[in-house]
């Protein structure tokens, strides 16, 4: 008998005050609700069909290709270039202006004339221009080790070294994957009435999927001309451990806060998918094999997890201790006892540490796709009137929604040096978010309203000897330095998930905890910080291939296969 969990809900979501702390935030894992897998799970469901109608290329990688996805109401196509790019000038700052490889996703499928205008501007990137027909751009770097020792041994005949493929994860990665209107491309209205883009990102997902399968099909293509007859193809099995790597910097980090009802979202439909497996009553013999099976091989990814950032390395230390302690304890726990998963969670969070915490939070929902898949299409934002700010709100309102809401920030005193150390910037020559150090670079003039804490505290104090019986459009009308902190507040007040309730200009910032929270629900695996400022990541590690979509077991790709072992 399935569990009645639907029906018998006493256990609520985890306390926003709890949740919304940077430390866990930046602990999160990918889970059934990332969007990698909302979007296997679809393509699946649908039975998507691809294509690769063009893939011309020469013995250095020049050249161009493009693949074709199918689904039931229209196609869409990756466009992919490749460069013969000089080791020199290589990068993965943002500010470069070459790269391996250049994409863009394009709707519908790509006549001569497409592709030779692409041609001329893809390749430039943010120089070049692109149409509403092109739906995100993206370009991405060799690794180039890791490539030269798959492309030789394949050529000589014989495998990679699955150790050498670990310690990297991917054979490429991304350094940027622009959607929703950046450099041209179509704004994410253009699509969001689409069932296929309705979920966060789907676009983007799309593309770095078929990338990778580009990937795997240009190394095998340049070990073959390098070879010859003694060339081999990869071993499916190592082909699909590797995934695409990103390198992602602060230019993400301040997205959660720009949108705080999308990012309240996210951080709902999962906290509700965690409250529904609590309630479940009774978990039956398979739910329970899948969550021991998917425990284990979690055990195995942490120890092929692999960084040589000391922060990371700490915690990836004590991960791996938990997760052993979390074995030990399931392997000894009767799970078929009322409310296991609830039971389970309560002994984590007494024992264990916040990243084996949120990991186990990942791993409960896995048997449980008919509980909380559905989730997936409450995580966009389609309410267009949530910045709209309501002036008939009384003043006595506002200060309970900042008391409540906001009570760890006015518990801070603001005028400490090391409270608001840094501050967020636009650069003037890429456009892209900086932090900088307040006391000692001249950049507090340039600064972006991305402290939402030390500004609901100056809230507070200027609502002090305000009458409590006064609304807010005559608050406004005299004060609008405070509007966009009023629209905040009541944004929180109706979506509690919304706001970091942590400081994000203090000296302790670690800005990689909002890149981790972020490329958590992008369904990123191994991360790898390289400093506090930004991260290496892998998606789609271990993910079936398009034509391995209809014979692919379950959705439980995210985590290694039983059958690897730790190297």
């Amino acid at each position: 008998m399935q569990p009645k969990a639907e029906t018998s809900q006493t256990i609520a979501k985890r306390d926003p005050e709890r949740v919304m702390r940077l430390s866990r935030l930046g602990s999160f894992h990918q889970s059934r609700l990332s969007f990698m897998r909302i979007l296997t799970r679809r393509m699946t469901r649908e039975n998507w069909t691809f294509s690769r109608p063009v893939f011309e290329f020469d013995d250095k990688g020049v050249g161009h290709a493009v693949y074709c996805a199918q689904t039931p109401d229209r196609t869409y196509s990756l466009i992919a270039f490749g460069h013969d790019l000089p080791p020199q000038d290589r990068s993965d700052r943002v500010i470069a202006t070459a790269w391996d490889s250049t994409f863009t996703m394009f709707d519908g499928v790509p006549d001569k004339a497409d592709i030779e205008r692409l041609r001329a501007n893809i390749p430039l990137q943010e120089a070049g221009r692109v149409r509403e027909t092109e739906l995100s751009v993206s370009r991405a770097n060799r690794s180039v080790r890791l490539w030269d020792h798959v492309v030789s041994r394949l050529a000589a005949g014989t495998q990679p070294d699955q150790h050498e493929v670990d310690k990297v994860g991917y054979l490429m990665r991304t350094t940027a994957v622009y959607g929703s209107g950046k450099l041209g491309a179509a704004d994410r209205e253009v699509i969001a009435d689409r069932a296929e883009c309705a979920a966060p990102f789907q676009i983007e997902m799309l593309s770095v999927f078929l990338t990778r399968t580009y990937v795997r099909d240009l190394v095998q293509h340049m070990a073959a001309l390098k070879g010859g007859a003694d060339a081999v193809t990869l071993d499916a099995e190592i082909a699909r451990s590797m995934g695409i790597g990103n390198s992602t910097g602060l230019g993400m980090a301040p997205f959660l806060i720009n949108h705080p009802k999308l990012f309240n979202n996210w951080i709902a439909a999962r906290e509700e998918a965690i409250a529904l497996v609590r309630n479940v009553e009774v978990a039956t013999d398979a739910e329970i094999a899948l969550f021991r099976d998917l425990l284990d091989r979690s055990l195995l990814s942490a120890d092929i997890w692999y960084s040589e950032h000391p922060v990371q390395i700490a915690k990836l230390k004590h991960l791996r201790r938990d997760l052993s302690a979390l074995a030990a304890h399931v392997a000894e726990a009767n799970l078929q006892n009322a409310r296991p998963w609830d039971r389970l969670y309560t002994w984590a969070e007494d024992t264990l540490g916040e990243d084996a915490q949120e990991c186990l939070a990942s791993l409960i929902l896995e048997p449980y796709g008919r509980l909380v898949d559905h989730l997936a299409d409450q995580m966009s934002d389609k309410d267009r009137q949530a910045f709209r700010i309501d002036g008939t709100m009384r003043v006595s309102d506002l200060r309970a929604v900042l008391e409540r809401s906001y009570g760890w920030a006015l518990n801070i005193d603001w005028s400490q040096k090391n409270q608001c150390a840094r501050a967020w910037y636009v650069s003037a020559e890429k456009l892209e978010p900086r932090l900088g150090e307040r006391f000692e670079e001249p950049i507090a003039c340039y600064e972006q309203p991305l402290a939402p804490g030390r500004d609901a505290a100056g809230l507070y104090a200027a609502l002090k000897d305000e009458d409590g019986n006064n609304t807010l459009a005559a608050f406004l009308l005299a004060h609008p330095e405070h509007r966009h902190s009023v629209r905040r507040a009541q944004i929180v007040a109706q979506a509690p998930y919304a706001e970091i309730r942590d400081n994000t200009i203090g000296s302790e910032l670690m800005p990689i905890d909002m890149l981790r929270c972020k490329l958590s629900f992008f369904g990123a695996t191994h991360f790898d910080p390289r400093s506090d400022r930004w991260v290496r990541i892998c998606m789609f590690g271990n993910a079936p291939y398009p034509e391995e979509l209809a014979s692919a077991k379950g959705d439980d790709w995210s985590y290694p296969p039983a059958t690897r072992s730790a190297t």
